[in-house]
């Protein structure tokens, strides 16, 4: 086994707690407890707060991380203590804390709400129209561009509900089916940078070798 593939095996006595992926699985009687793991070569590198991203990009990862940590951790005290090292990570990132503290509490807000409206099965609604309820908007971000919110006052006034003229979401094709969207939504894609120039991740075009870009001077 060792030799399959240059893979190198290790071989750990039996415990009670193993790593596997983003968790720390333990046998804790008869039930089994879980709680977030991250690998000690992890930098934590998130976007300081200088960068040319949407302002939502920070709002969701905080969102986002705060739900992720709440689902992953069987005890409230794991939980608290990985959201706290979550904030202090962000703020040796450049964020300032007064800015983070109720974007924090809100995430707790919303993970809390989010797992007590999954765990009620009678609550989840399932739409059964058929009817494309959302429409994306891809645009590549850029900070001097229109915001978000100024193009959904315009999708509103001139496509989805204009004056004088029955709401997008009212027509229906020939087939007799709802026809239009109700809700718009841009979805960002961050712009190229120099990591997509040295770094390339398709196989079958790589692109030049960093050292070629050093012979050009």
């Amino acid at each position: 086994m060792q030799h399959w593939h240059g893979l190198e095996w290790t071989c750990e006595p039996l415990a009670t707690s193993v790593n596997f992926m983003d968790l720390t699985i333990s046998i804790a009687g008869t039930r089994l407890l879980t709680t977030l793991y991250e690998k000690p070569q992890n930098l934590y590198l998130y976007l300081p707060p200088h960068s040319s991203h949407p302002r939502g990009i920070e709002t969701g990862l905080i969102f986002g991380q705060v739900l992720r940590i709440q689902r992953l951790c069987s005890k409230q005290e794991d939980a608290d203590a990985h959201i706290k090292q979550l904030f202090q990570r962000l703020c040796e990132r450049g964020h300032n804390s007064s800015s983070l503290i109720p974007i924090f509490s809100q995430a707790e807000d919303n993970a809390r709400a989010f797992l007590e409206k999954n765990n009620n099965a009678d609550t989840r609604h399932v739409d059964s129209t058929g009817a494309p309820h959302k429409l994306f908007l891809h645009l590549r971000y850029h900070p001097e561009d229109p915001p978000a919110h100024e193009i959904q006052q315009l999708w509103r006034q001139h496509v989805s509900q204009p004056r004088d003229e029955p709401p997008l979401h009212n027509l229906e094709s020939l087939d007799g089916r709802p026809f239009g969207p109700t809700r718009l939504i841009v979805a960002y894609s961050r712009p190229l940078n120099l990591r997509n120039t040295f770094s390339v991740r398709n196989i079958h075009n790589r692109g030049r070798e960093i050292s070629s870009y050093l012979s050009d001077r």
